[in-house]
């Protein structure tokens, strides 16, 4: 995707006027860079002439996208909260690095909320001991989510992702070729 300044101010309103994050392309980051380094050159060279319309266009620019950045980073880590609280998980939207970000805070969250369900069960063991009992496991392909043996829900896995499971679940995955020890 092609960016240029009226394409900036149009995400810029929208991240500003919804909560919902706007739809942009998986390579956002990487056009949002290099449109920026070409305004950056047209800005040095402004700079050379004395024109100090340019220059202040790009100040605008730079506040902008530092705004645009702050508004999505926002929405991204409230959509990993609201993921982590009901499973429902949405990246459709985003660019390849703001998944990234997306999916390390869910993992974060996740953990926090196994924390702060043992609190409530009574359980004295801590978020530690419970990993140490569980299995690292690459999923090798999608699975939905699904009830184990100790009646906890597990899942949705995609295929690629590590995971912990209990023992038996990770040895299950492994003997039908869905899982492999890390």
């Amino acid at each position: 995707m092609e960016l240029n300044y009226d394409e900036i101010r149009r995400i810029y309103r929208l991240e500003k006027n919804t909560s919902k994050l706007v739809e942009v392309p998986e390579d956002f980051f990487y056009s949002l860079a290099d449109f920026i380094v070409q305004e950056k050159e047209n800005y040095f060279d402004s700079m050379k002439d004395l024109n100090f319309g340019k220059a202040r266009g790009f100040t605008n620019l730079k506040k902008m996208v530092e705004e645009i950045l702050s508004l999505r980073q926002k929405k991204i880590l409230s959509k990993a909260l609201v993921a982590s609280k009901t499973s429902e998980e949405n990246e459709e939207i985003m660019s390849s690095e703001e998944k990234k970000l997306f999916d390390e805070m869910l993992k974060v969250l996740n953990s926090h909320n196994s924390l702060i369900e043992s609190v409530f069960v009574g359980k004295k063991k801590t978020v530690k001991e419970k990993d140490l009992n569980k299995v690292l496991v690459r999923i090798l392909s999608d699975v939905p989510s699904f009830i184990g043996t100790d009646m906890k829900e597990y899942g949705p896995y995609k295929k690629n992702e590590k995971v912990k499971l209990p023992p038996k679940i990770a040895k299950l995955f492994v003997s039908r070729k869905i899982g492999e020890k890390v």
